[in-house]
């Protein structure tokens, strides 16, 4: 394995993590990056850049995504939409921006690289994606972790982005327990707890009596990321920051209201 295909390997479950992001979902977000990769296979040239490997691939990826004609394909599996409403469930640019900072972990000058911008833009972005955070319509959250210091950490945090908690619960019946009352507008969920029950499986079965914006905490997130089976649209690894639960819990909602919007438009 060359030097560049080795680091594009380390880099790729984290792109993914990305792409998901962006997109709302794996198998959208994942043929972003199928694409960046065939890019890559056609150029080899295309992967290095003065700022580094990870840089220029999610550069790459960035042009690919910003591509009009990739942007406007059917997503594998699904029908597709029409192109203009395609396009409204695209990441706007402050997010994109505020996702490389917040969520990967770019410093100022390697995010700015990626979106071809100057740092003074980049930094314009992030504050207009901040405004936008203080924007957000507030809604319940469950907390799924039986860890008490992370569920306390989460909850403090949720309720500083202005949110409500519903409820934490430390075990798969807990869970089910905390929704027969009333039903989250977004779920945090530790992947694997403590008692042996899984915490994606507490999620399944939610999510089959009501729908909500899930985000999955886990300590071993490129478990998640292969692409090789149905795997989580949004994922924060362990140890995380402030920001990242921030920004991704601003991103999953942003779909949300975002599909919402267009059934209203729909039915009416």
């Amino acid at each position: 394995m060359s030097n560049s295909s080795a680091a594009v390997a380390q880099y790729l479950p984290f792109l993914r993590r990305y792409a998901r992001a962006l997109t709302g979902n794996q198998a959208s977000g994942d043929a972003y990056v199928a694409a960046t990769l065939e890019a890559l296979i056609a150029d080899r040239g295309v992967i290095e850049d003065p700022r580094g490997p990870r840089v220029a691939l999610y550069r790459l990826f960035t042009r690919i995504w910003n591509s009009v004609s990739v942007n406007g394909a059917a997503t594998p599996g699904e029908g597709g939409l029409p192109g203009e409403q395609k396009l409204a469930n695209i990441t706007p640019l402050p997010r994109q921006a505020f996702l490389l900072v917040a969520l990967e972990g770019f410093s100022e000058p390697d995010a700015a690289r990626v979106l071809d911008i100057d740092v003074m833009k980049l930094r314009g972005l992030v504050e207009e994606s901040g405004r936008e955070l203080a924007a957000e319509i507030a809604t319940d959250v469950l907390i799924i972790e039986d860890d008490t210091f992370i569920a306390m950490e989460l909850e403090t945090l949720v309720e500083g982005l202005g949110h409500r908690v519903l409820g934490v619960a430390r075990t798969h019946a807990e869970a089910l327990a905390l929704t027969k009352s009333k039903r989250p507008g977004l779920i945090l969920a530790d992947i694997q707890l403590a008692d042996g029950s899984s915490g994606l499986e507490a999620v399944n079965e939610l999510l089959a009596s009501f729908e909500a914006p899930v985000i999955f905490i886990t300590a071993y997130p490129e478990r998640f990321l292969t692409g090789e089976r149905p795997e989580p649209a949004f994922l924060i690894a362990k140890p995380f920051q402030p920001a990242t639960v921030s920004a991704v819990a601003s991103q999953a909602l942003f779909f949300e209201r975002t599909a919402k919007r267009r059934e209203r438009r729909v039915t009416a």
